[in-house]
């Protein structure tokens, strides 16, 4: 008899329903804002995802940002060699 009580104690403790149940109670641990915890995840989810997204295109820009500085940088290599022939008058 007392393990029958003690599983039915046990199995109770996962159920939804609280002890006061047998009485005809039932426990309001469903408040309304539990239900809208889905809805708290889902945003959160896409605030991470926007986050994300939004990390990598700055990354993309700045990349390519670089990459045009450093052609940038090349081509103003090769002018300055262009002027040097000319002054020292190694190319017409």
């Amino acid at each position: 008899m007392q393990y029958k009580e003690n599983s039915e104690n046990f199995l109770a403790g996962f159920s939804d329903d609280s002890p006061n149940a047998k009485n005809g109670t039932k426990s309001d641990s469903h408040t309304p804002l539990a239900g809208s915890k889905g809805s708290r995840i889902a945003i959160i989810c896409l605030i991470v995802l926007a986050v994300v997204v939004l990390s990598f295109s700055l990354f993309k820009f700045w990349q390519k940002k670089k990459r045009e500085e450093q052609y940038a940088r090349l081509l103003k290599l090769f002018e300055e060699d262009d002027e040097l022939e000319l002054e020292l008058g190694l190319r017409d």
